[in-house]
Protein backbone atom coordinates (compact mmCIF):
# COMPACT_ATOMS: atom_id res chain seq x y z
CA UNK A 1 0.00 0.00 0.00
CA UNK A 2 1.92 3.00 -1.69
CA UNK A 3 1.68 6.20 1.31
CA UNK A 4 1.45 9.95 -0.01
CA UNK A 5 4.59 11.41 1.92
CA UNK A 6 2.79 14.62 1.51
CA UNK A 7 0.79 13.21 4.18
CA UNK A 8 3.76 12.85 6.71
CA UNK A 9 5.93 16.06 5.36
CA UNK A 10 7.51 17.96 8.61
CA UNK A 11 9.47 19.77 6.53
CA UNK A 12 7.31 21.79 3.89
CA UNK A 13 9.87 22.31 1.11
CA UNK A 14 9.03 23.06 -2.08
CA UNK A 15 9.09 19.49 -3.72
CA UNK A 16 10.63 19.41 -7.45
CA UNK A 17 9.91 15.90 -9.78
CA UNK A 18 12.51 13.69 -9.51
CA UNK A 19 14.72 14.14 -12.63
CA UNK A 20 14.46 17.62 -12.30
CA UNK A 21 15.74 17.38 -8.61
CA UNK A 22 18.71 15.47 -9.37
CA UNK A 23 19.57 17.43 -11.89
CA UNK A 24 20.23 20.55 -10.11
CA UNK A 25 21.48 18.35 -7.51
CA UNK A 26 24.08 16.40 -9.86
CA UNK A 27 27.20 19.16 -9.22
CA UNK A 28 27.31 18.63 -5.26
CA UNK A 29 26.08 15.22 -5.21
CA UNK A 30 28.22 13.44 -2.85
CA UNK A 31 28.54 13.41 0.84
CA UNK A 32 29.88 11.12 3.75
CA UNK A 33 26.59 10.92 5.40
CA UNK A 34 24.93 9.29 1.95
CA UNK A 35 27.82 6.55 2.40
CA UNK A 36 26.49 6.24 5.86
CA UNK A 37 23.22 5.64 4.56
CA UNK A 38 23.99 2.99 2.22
CA UNK A 39 28.02 1.79 1.88
CA UNK A 40 27.85 0.97 5.71
CA UNK A 41 24.47 -1.63 4.75
CA UNK A 42 25.94 -2.69 1.79
CA UNK A 43 29.44 -3.54 3.06
CA UNK A 44 27.68 -5.55 6.26
CA UNK A 45 26.04 -7.89 4.99
CA UNK A 46 27.27 -11.61 4.29
CA UNK A 47 24.46 -12.94 1.86
CA UNK A 48 26.09 -11.02 -1.29
CA UNK A 49 28.40 -12.48 -3.41
CA UNK A 50 30.38 -9.75 -4.81
CA UNK A 51 33.36 -10.77 -6.41
CA UNK A 52 33.52 -12.35 -9.97
CA UNK A 53 29.99 -10.73 -10.73
CA UNK A 54 28.21 -9.43 -13.58
CA UNK A 55 26.43 -6.72 -12.21
CA UNK A 56 23.70 -3.70 -12.96
CA UNK A 57 23.77 -0.80 -10.70
CA UNK A 58 20.22 0.49 -11.44
CA UNK A 59 19.68 4.38 -10.45
CA UNK A 60 23.80 4.64 -10.42
CA UNK A 61 23.75 8.62 -9.89
CA UNK A 62 27.47 9.91 -10.26
CA UNK A 63 28.73 6.34 -9.85
CA UNK A 64 29.11 6.46 -5.82
CA UNK A 65 27.76 2.69 -5.74
CA UNK A 66 29.65 1.52 -8.63
CA UNK A 67 32.55 2.13 -7.70
CA UNK A 68 32.68 0.97 -4.35
CA UNK A 69 31.20 -2.41 -6.60
CA UNK A 70 34.72 -1.90 -8.18
CA UNK A 71 36.41 -2.20 -4.70
CA UNK A 72 34.51 -5.52 -4.08
CA UNK A 73 35.65 -7.31 -7.13
CA UNK A 74 32.73 -7.00 -9.47
CA UNK A 75 33.75 -8.77 -13.01
CA UNK A 76 31.55 -5.90 -15.03
CA UNK A 77 29.27 -3.05 -14.21
CA UNK A 78 26.90 -1.36 -16.63
CA UNK A 79 24.99 1.46 -15.11
CA UNK A 80 21.77 2.80 -15.59
CA UNK A 81 19.95 6.76 -14.81
CA UNK A 82 16.76 8.67 -15.94
CA UNK A 83 19.28 12.10 -15.11
CA UNK A 84 21.60 13.20 -17.71
CA UNK A 85 23.77 15.14 -15.40
CA UNK A 86 24.28 12.35 -13.16
CA UNK A 87 25.07 9.77 -15.94
CA UNK A 88 28.28 12.90 -17.70
CA UNK A 89 29.23 12.25 -13.36
CA UNK A 90 29.35 8.78 -13.47
CA UNK A 91 30.95 8.23 -16.90
CA UNK A 92 34.02 10.55 -15.86
CA UNK A 93 34.61 7.60 -12.66
CA UNK A 94 38.11 5.58 -13.26
CA UNK A 95 39.71 3.54 -11.11
CA UNK A 96 43.10 2.13 -11.87
CA UNK A 97 42.50 3.85 -15.14
CA UNK A 98 39.72 2.34 -17.04
CA UNK A 99 36.00 3.45 -16.28
CA UNK A 100 33.98 2.46 -13.74
CA UNK A 101 30.93 1.48 -15.80
CA UNK A 102 31.08 -0.77 -18.84
CA UNK A 103 28.17 0.60 -20.18
CA UNK A 104 26.18 3.67 -19.16
CA UNK A 105 22.40 4.20 -20.20
CA UNK A 106 19.58 7.25 -20.17
CA UNK A 107 16.97 4.60 -19.32
CA UNK A 108 13.85 3.90 -16.69
CA UNK A 109 15.10 1.49 -14.00
CA UNK A 110 11.76 -0.06 -14.29
CA UNK A 111 12.24 -0.38 -18.04
CA UNK A 112 15.76 -1.01 -18.82
CA UNK A 113 15.74 -2.42 -22.26
CA UNK A 114 18.82 -4.52 -21.12
CA UNK A 115 19.18 -8.50 -21.57
CA UNK A 116 16.87 -10.67 -19.90
CA UNK A 117 18.91 -13.06 -17.37
CA UNK A 118 22.04 -11.56 -18.15
CA UNK A 119 23.16 -10.17 -14.44
CA UNK A 120 24.26 -11.68 -11.68
CA UNK A 121 23.46 -8.94 -9.34
CA UNK A 122 21.42 -6.01 -9.12
CA UNK A 123 21.85 -3.00 -6.73
CA UNK A 124 19.95 -0.14 -6.31
CA UNK A 125 20.30 2.88 -3.63
CA UNK A 126 18.17 5.42 -2.50
CA UNK A 127 15.99 5.52 -4.87
CA UNK A 128 12.90 3.70 -4.38
CA UNK A 129 11.33 6.19 -2.77
CA UNK A 130 10.91 8.15 -5.93
CA UNK A 131 8.51 5.23 -7.60
CA UNK A 132 4.79 5.42 -6.70
CA UNK A 133 4.69 1.86 -7.42
CA UNK A 134 7.24 -0.49 -6.65
CA UNK A 135 5.87 -3.62 -9.26
CA UNK A 136 7.45 -2.60 -11.89
CA UNK A 137 11.07 -2.31 -10.59
CA UNK A 138 10.90 -5.54 -9.12
CA UNK A 139 9.60 -7.50 -12.26
CA UNK A 140 12.41 -5.73 -14.33
CA UNK A 141 14.77 -6.89 -11.75
CA UNK A 142 13.79 -10.56 -11.61
CA UNK A 143 13.61 -10.35 -15.64
CA UNK A 144 17.14 -9.37 -15.83
CA UNK A 145 18.93 -11.12 -13.50
CA UNK A 146 20.03 -14.80 -13.95
CA UNK A 147 18.57 -18.06 -11.67
CA UNK A 148 20.34 -17.64 -8.64
CA UNK A 149 20.67 -14.09 -9.17
CA UNK A 150 20.43 -11.15 -6.17
CA UNK A 151 19.02 -8.13 -5.87
CA UNK A 152 20.70 -5.78 -3.48
CA UNK A 153 17.84 -2.81 -2.58
CA UNK A 154 18.85 0.11 0.18
CA UNK A 155 15.77 2.51 0.26
CA UNK A 156 15.04 5.50 3.10
CA UNK A 157 13.56 3.61 5.73
CA UNK A 158 9.55 3.75 5.74
CA UNK A 159 10.39 5.13 9.65
CA UNK A 160 12.24 7.79 8.74
CA UNK A 161 9.57 8.74 5.59
CA UNK A 162 6.90 8.28 8.17
CA UNK A 163 8.69 10.85 10.58
CA UNK A 164 8.51 13.67 7.71
CA UNK A 165 11.67 13.81 6.50
CA UNK A 166 12.25 13.41 2.65
CA UNK A 167 15.01 13.31 0.14
CA UNK A 168 16.39 16.81 -0.11
CA UNK A 169 19.43 19.23 -0.78
CA UNK A 170 19.90 22.66 -0.79
CA UNK A 171 19.37 24.29 -4.67
CA UNK A 172 21.18 27.53 -3.45
CA UNK A 173 22.57 28.67 0.08
CA UNK A 174 20.00 28.07 2.56
CA UNK A 175 16.79 26.84 -0.01
CA UNK A 176 16.15 23.21 0.50
CA UNK A 177 14.11 21.65 -1.85
CA UNK A 178 12.64 18.04 -1.47
CA UNK A 179 12.30 15.40 -4.58
CA UNK A 180 9.20 13.94 -4.79
CA UNK A 181 9.07 10.95 -2.76
CA UNK A 182 6.63 8.02 -1.69
CA UNK A 183 6.54 5.71 1.66
CA UNK A 184 7.00 2.26 0.94
CA UNK A 185 6.29 -0.35 3.64
CA UNK A 186 8.47 -3.90 4.07
CA UNK A 187 5.08 -5.57 3.45
CA UNK A 188 5.05 -3.11 0.40
CA UNK A 189 8.39 -4.33 -0.94
CA UNK A 190 7.61 -8.27 0.03
CA UNK A 191 4.39 -7.81 -1.80
CA UNK A 192 6.31 -7.04 -4.99
CA UNK A 193 9.31 -9.33 -4.84
CA UNK A 194 7.02 -12.30 -4.14
CA UNK A 195 4.75 -11.41 -7.31
CA UNK A 196 8.12 -11.43 -9.41
CA UNK A 197 9.08 -14.51 -8.16
CA UNK A 198 12.44 -13.44 -5.60
CA UNK A 199 12.72 -14.78 -2.12
CA UNK A 200 13.94 -12.71 0.69
CA UNK A 201 17.70 -13.43 1.81
CA UNK A 202 18.80 -10.56 4.08
CA UNK A 203 17.08 -7.71 5.70
CA UNK A 204 19.02 -4.99 7.55
CA UNK A 205 18.58 -1.35 9.02
CA UNK A 206 20.47 1.46 9.61
CA UNK A 207 20.30 3.47 12.69
CA UNK A 208 21.14 6.98 13.47
CA UNK A 209 24.45 6.85 15.42
CA UNK A 210 27.60 9.12 16.73
CA UNK A 211 28.99 8.16 12.71
CA UNK A 212 25.97 9.99 11.89
CA UNK A 213 25.53 13.23 14.17
CA UNK A 214 29.42 13.85 13.78
CA UNK A 215 28.69 14.23 10.53
CA UNK A 216 25.19 15.82 10.73
CA UNK A 217 24.36 17.32 14.38
CA UNK A 218 21.32 18.47 13.44
CA UNK A 219 20.01 14.59 13.52
CA UNK A 220 21.01 14.03 16.96
CA UNK A 221 17.00 14.42 17.33
CA UNK A 222 16.82 11.39 15.08
CA UNK A 223 19.51 9.16 17.06
CA UNK A 224 18.40 5.62 17.56
CA UNK A 225 15.68 5.74 14.85
CA UNK A 226 16.35 3.68 11.69
CA UNK A 227 17.25 6.14 8.58
CA UNK A 228 17.37 2.81 5.86
CA UNK A 229 17.30 -0.74 5.05
CA UNK A 230 19.08 -3.01 2.97
CA UNK A 231 17.01 -5.98 1.82
CA UNK A 232 18.67 -8.79 -0.36
CA UNK A 233 16.55 -10.76 -2.60
CA UNK A 234 17.31 -14.14 -4.59
CA UNK A 235 15.73 -15.19 -8.17
CA UNK A 236 15.48 -19.55 -7.41
CA UNK A 237 17.74 -21.87 -9.54
CA UNK A 238 15.14 -23.21 -10.70
CA UNK A 239 12.52 -20.24 -11.29
CA UNK A 240 11.48 -20.34 -14.74
CA UNK A 241 10.38 -16.25 -14.50
CA UNK A 242 12.07 -14.55 -17.46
Amino acid sequence: MTLEFSHFDARRYPTVPVTEGYTGWAATYGDPVLDLMDLRLLAATDAVVWRGRRALDLACGTGRIGAWLRTQGVRSLDGVDLTPAMLERARDLAQAGRPVYDDLRLVSITDTGLATGFYDLVTQSLACEHLEDLDPLYAEVARVLRPGGQFAIVGFHPFFLLDGVPTHFDRAPGESVAIESWVHLFSDHFAAAHAAGLSLVDLREGLVDDAFVARKPKWEKYRHRPVTSLQVWRKPVESART
